[in-house]
């Protein structure tokens, strides 16, 4: 791609959060966009609602609570794109902005930190920490003799309240740690079959608004057509669902030559049901593949678990 040199000579703004992870994946993609660009991409901090209050995230309203600052600060030209944790973001499209880029997915496991080891090797009464409806309900369907509290703030505040002895352990994104070189805390990587991610987690979305032609063709570098693919797939289970980032419904796919294959699972939110179902069709429509699991889980009874859970 050809830049014109006035172009090319203007820094782009990149709009990012201000937690230490926010800051880390706004890095990988400003470094990957002055590489193919050559153009100078300077870092802009927002603060959103869900980074200034300490309410559990249901309480502010859920879906959308740590992108909507970055959004605003966009469609009103404060800075020229934006990077996301995709899974914060809702399913519905936000009219005058495009998700350009998804980069290359890190991994979406889960993964525990903890002071005694692994989720098994905890003793009883051990207090796990997590604020996310999903790992709630799948912790207590596990029936260990833990007991799960809410824990709010961001990765290295997590750890830290293990490190204090506030909770004995937490359930963290893999993802996060490896973004913060900090995959050798996790004590214990989570099997996805047993205890599936949230849809789109270790997946960035670089978002830019729509009538921005050229950033949007700066952006195409960056964006990798598997992680694309299975992030449609994901948050296509979560949009035919109705079930906001905020649920406790998780999906995971991978791919295998041209075929994509799809984990699905919704739980009851005290983890006493949890179902699960797969499904598999064409990688060059995954978003069908997303939408027929869904229809699948909700013939299942997911429905009913979902309303467990408002």
């Amino acid at each position: 791609m050809t830049i014109p040199p006035a172009v090319r000579s203007a820094a782009l703004r990149l709009g990012t959060r201000g937690s230490a992870l926010a800051q880390a994946q706004a890095q990988v993609v400003a470094a990957a966009l002055r590489a193919a660009t050559r153009r100078p991409v300077e870092l802009v901090t927002i603060s959103t609602a869900g980074d200034r209050s300490g309410r559990q995230i249901s309480e502010l309203g859920g879906t959308g609570v740590f992108v909507a600052g970055v959004r605003d600060a966009l469609l009103a030209g404060e800075v020229d794109l934006a990077v996301h944790s995709y899974k914060d973001l809702p399913t519905a499209p936000a009219p005058g902005l495009v998700i350009a880029a998804v980069p290359t997915r890190a991994d979406g496991r889960d993964a525990v930190v903890s002071r005694h080891g692994r989720l098994g090797e905890l003793p009883a009464g051990s207090r796990v920490g997590t604020g996310a409806a999903r790992r709630i309900a799948l912790l207590k369907s596990m029936r260990r003799p833990v007991e799960v509290v809410p824990i709010r703030g961001n990765v290295t505040t997590r750890i830290d309240a293990v490190d204090g002895g506030r909770i004995d352990a937490v359930v963290v994104a893999l993802a996060g740690l490896q973004r913060l070189g900090a995959e050798s805390r996790a004590a214990e990587i989570l099997d996805p079959r047993e205890f599936t991610p949230a849809p789109a987690q270790g997946a960035l979305a670089v978002e830019c608004r729509a009538d921005d032609e050229p950033v949007i063709a700066a952006l195409a570098d960056l964006d990798d057509p598997v992680a694309r693919a299975t992030v449609t797939a994901e948050r296509a289970l979560l949009r035919v669902l109705e079930a906001g980032c905020t649920a406790p419904v998780g999906a995971v796919a991978g791919v295998d030559g041209d075929r994509l294959q799809l984990l699905g699972m919704v739980a009851a939110a005290d983890g006493t049901a949890v179902l699960r179902r797969h499904h598999d069709g064409p990688l060059s429509r995954s978003d069908e593949v997303g939408e027929q699991l869904a229809a699948v889980l909700l013939a299942a009874g997911a429905t009913d678990l979902l309303g467990s859970s408002a």
